[in-house]
Order: structure tokens, then sequence, then C-alpha cells
């Protein structure tokens, strides 16, 4: 009779305690050491017992766990745990609830797991650390925080970040962008636009951005200014900074403001920020307005209407006045491409021009509205329309 558990257990018993030293081994190397702990206890195991083993230790002791397998669910994007036996995944369509795997049912478990993966992620969680967040190999963004911060349990947020990014044309026919409206996308990128992708959390707004900046020419030098790496535009020349977290001192911390700084003095052709939460607002319409032509980046926003009382608000972080903001933001911004998620399909709903009003107050004005009921339609023209074709002229 054979035990794979057994097994299991001993090699990762083995590899805890340090007795194959301090070095990752390969895969064929851990296959190896498998099979002859399995020879040495007795155990009958086949080629594919082996190899099972050696995906399942993997994963124990360097991957993700028992949440190894719902990563690897097709079309997935988000696992979540929410504390010991709660598991959700969106697999596209919203989330669900799946049974918990018997490695996750208690909180000593689920603790033991996201402070592995912080550590793997370079990132410290305990007590006096009580929160992370993490890139992991593979493009997996992990979020994790413990008690007492959450007082039900430890709870371990994944992102699966897309390694490849979509062509603007699979975005159209899997009905995320109007038809008609890749070429006016297309266009704001050729004719070097200013713009910002607004949207809620998992609206799409990095899948968006990733499709366009990848539309860029190449002879272009792209800097990408983020706070934790998750676009992956496809282009030959990306530069990429990234912000450090404050270690648990407080000290050593370097925000996206001060990158967006070094950003412009590393020659780009365009500045991108990856997300716009904070006072690197005021250094990024800094940049668009002094000759950095095509900049971009996302802001949480839940409608284009509510992208100007959110730059106020950043501003607000970087001791600008309401007014300097309208005023930058007005002159800089080229349009705002809003992106929402509707019954579990995530979609470009407007498009639209930012202006000053009458009395000073920036304003959104649509220029190309969806149609919410046809994802094949290319929706209405608005007031922002004439003036955004003249400005990528398109008429």
């Amino acid at each position: 009779m054979s035990d794979p558990e057994v097994v299991l257990a001993a090699v990762v018993s083995r590899l805890r305690g340090g007795l194959a030293g301090h070095r990752r081994p390969g895969r064929e190397e851990l296959a190896a050491m498998v099979a002859a702990t399995s020879a040495g206890l007795g155990q009958v195991l086949g080629h594919e017992d082996v190899l099972a083993a050696t995906e399942r230790i993997s994963a124990e002791l360097w991957g993700l766990g028992p949440l190894q397998p719902l990563l690897e669910l097709p079309g997935v994007t988000d696992v979540l745990v929410n504390g010991p036996g709660e598991i959700w995944v969106d697999q596209g369509e919203g989330l669900k609830r799946l049974p918990c795997p018997a490695g996750l049912r208690d909180e000593v478990s689920v603790r033991a797991l996201a402070t592995r993966l912080a550590s793997a992620g370079g990132r410290r969680l305990d007590d006096a650390a009580p929160y992370a967040d993490a890139r992991l190999e593979g493009g997996i963004r992990l979020h994790a925080v413990i008690p007492p911060v959450a007082p039900t349990g430890t709870l371990i947020s994944l992102r699966v970040l897309r390694q490849v990014p979509l062509p603007l044309e699979t975005l159209v026919s899997t009905g995320s962008v109007p038809p008609g409206w890749a070429a006016v996308l297309h266009a704001m990128v050729t004719a070097r636009a200013a713009f910002l992708v607004s949207g809620g959390t998992g609206a799409g707004k990095t899948t968006l951005l990733a499709s366009l900046l990848s539309l860029v020419p190449a002879s272009e030098r792209i800097v990408l200014v983020e706070d934790v790496g998750e676009l992956r535009p496809a282009h030959p020349h990306l530069v990429r900074l990234e912000a450090r977290h404050a270690n648990v001192e407080g000290a050593g911390a370097v925000g996206l403001e001060v990158l967006v700084r070094q950003a412009l003095r590393m020659r780009p052709d365009r500045v991108v920020v990856g997300e716009c939460r904070g006072a690197e607002v005021r250094e990024l319409l800094s940049a668009l307005n002094t000759g950095h032509a095509g900049g971009c980046g996302t802001v949480h926003a839940n409608a284009p209407a509510d992208v100007p009382a959110r730059l106020e608000a950043l501003g607000a972080l970087a001791g600008l006045s309401a007014d300097a903001v309208r005023a930058q933001a007005a002159a800089a911004l080229d349009a705002v491409v809003h992106v929402e998620r509707r019954a579990g399909r995530r979609r470009v709903m407007q498009i639209a021009i930012a202006r000053r009003g009458e009395r000073g107050e920036l304003t959104m004005l649509p220029a190309l509205t969806a149609d919410p009921r046809d994802p094949g339609s290319n929706g209405v023209t608005g007031a922002g329309w004439a003036e955004l074709a003249d400005r990528l002229e398109a008429t």
C-alpha cells in the first residue's frame, strides 16, 4: 500500500528542518527527493504520484499552498480568503464562494500562509506590521491583514495580473469596448493625448491602460511609475519605477510623488502613473502641463463626473488648492475614459473631455456614451464629441 501523504509530510519536514540546505531545490531534484523518501519509507509511488507530490510540496513551501489550485482555475482574476474556512473566487463573472481547502480551516494555518507569502514578496507581516501589500512570482498581487486589525481572522486577497496584455481588437471582440470606439482610443494614443482611465475597483482600468500603452510607437520611451507593479504593456522601451514602503521603524519610504519627479529626469516620451491616489497627482499634472504630452494613468471614480472631485481631493493631499487643481487638470487632460463592471462584465462606458465651467469649476463633458443594454452598439455622441474629434484631428 502507498500513502502519498506520508511521503509528502516527510519531505516537507525535511526541507523545513534545513536538512536540504538553504538553497531551493529544482523540480527534478525535488522529485528525486520524493522518490528516495518514498523508497526509504517502504512506500510505492508511481511516476504520476511522485510528480503530484512534487507539485504539492513546491506549492506548500514556495508557492501559494492550498490556494495554488484555485489560482490555476480558468479565467481566475481574484482569490479571497475571509478568515479561516471562507474562500471566494472570481473567474470573470463575479465572486463565488467555493469549498475551503483542508489546509485553511483554522486561523493558525491561514496566518502562517499569509506570513509566508508576505515574506516571499519582501514584506513583513506580524503584530508590529499587521498588513502587507506585495507582488509575488507569476504576476500575483498580495494583500494581507492579520488580527487584531482583522478581528474575524487573517484576510488574504490575491489578484492575478495579466502577463500579456489583451490587444485592443480583443477587447472589442469580447464586448469590453464598443466596436466604433477602437479607432477613437487608437487616435488618442497616436495624437499623444493626455488621459486618465477611471473606474471602480476591479472594473478593468489596468487591463485597458495596458492595451492602450501597447499601441505607443516603439520609438517612444515610456517611464511607468507604480506603487506595486501591475501594468504589463507590450512595448519594447519600457522603464519601471516602483514605490518602496517604509520599514517597521517608519523609515525608508519612497513615494510615488518622488518617483514621478525622478521619471521626469529620465528623458521620458510618456510618463505613466499606474494609479493616481495621492500627492503624486501634483507632479503628474505639472508634467502634463510642461511639455510631457501623452502622459496617462488611472484613478478611482464611480463616473467621469466624479473625477474632478477625486482630483481635487488628491491635490489637497499635495497642498494644492481646489482652483489650482481645476486649472491644471483642465489644461493638462484631453480626456477621461471610464470603465465599469456590470453583471460580472467589464466595459468601457464613456469617454469625456475636461473643461472649465463659467464659474471656474472643472467638469467632464461626455463625448461618447455606451448603451449599457447593448454591448454591440456604438452608443451615442455627446456635447463633447466635436471638441474631442477636433483635438484628435478625427473629424
